[in-house]
């Protein structure tokens, strides 16, 4: 997929022109993503350029504490020096200013479908625990299915907590583990009973069922979806 550089906006020639079709032509792409209901990477590169750009043009001088995850240390004094070179010349100012302009609105209408499409998945996931639930719920297993087939995807998860500027996250990482096909044997109970046979390092595992009744790709959408929605339900 075409991708855009942090400094896309400033980089080379300062030209309005070309600067619209270098993005229309990057926005396009991520809506041809969009169109097949695959969300990630693309949503959160765009709303990562369209956090930049505002950033950018509030002459933000602590922009880690927007996107800490992506900014190096390189390219945040890239931005800043970019900024004082432009702010010294009036006329160069305006175009880029023309640019910025134009660039936040435009990505915020591609940043409008795909949150659609999030919400939707959303509101369609229903998070239910398998079995008694033990006290750490930290670790152990998720079981992602479309209940309109049989297929239920198992992911062992971990969840871990960090803090960055005195603010404490939770981040989720999974494993695919293997594909089960649902039926009257293999139950959610039952596959749970294997699993705590099979990988004795989690004899008290958590397990909870992440259901949805559409249908969208695993990877781009569904999993990263219910693993944010789940975090959040974990927090609740």
């Amino acid at each position: 997929m075409k991708t855009l550089s942090e400094t896309w906006f400033a980089d080379g020639y300062i030209d309005f022109e070309l600067k619209k079709y270098t993005l229309l032509a990057y926005l396009q792409e991520v809506d041809k993503y969009f169109n097949e209901s695959k969300l990630y990477p693309q949503l959160a590169d765009v709303i990562f350029h369209y956090n930049n750009l505002v950033a950018f043009r509030e002459n933000k001088k602590y922009l880690q504490e927007q996107f800490p995850k992506k900014l190096t240390g390189i390219q945040l004094e890239k931005l800043q020096l970019l900024y004082e070179q432009m702010i010294e010349d009036d006329e160069l100012m305006q175009e880029l200013e023309s640019i910025i302009h134009y660039s936040i609105d435009t990505i915020k209408s591609t940043i409008s479908s795909g949150t659609e499409i999030y919400e939707m998945v959303e509101q369609s996931l229903s998070i239910n625990p398998v079995g008694l639930i033990p006290l750490d719920t930290t670790e152990g297993y998720l079981f992602l299915r479309n209940k309109n087939n049989k297929q239920t995807k198992v992911y062992q998860y971990r969840l871990s907590f960090f803090e960055r500027h005195d603010s404490q996250y939770r981040a989720l990482k999974t494993n695919f583990i293997d594909d089960w096909v649902s039926n009257f044997v293999n139950t959610y109970e039952s596959i749970k009973s294997e699993l705590i046979r099979n990988k004795t390092a989690l004899p008290n595992p958590a397990v909870y069922s992440i259901e949805t009744d559409l249908s969208y790709p695993v990877d781009e959408t569904f999993l990263p979806i219910a693993k944010r929605s789940f975090v959040k339900f974990l927090a609740a």
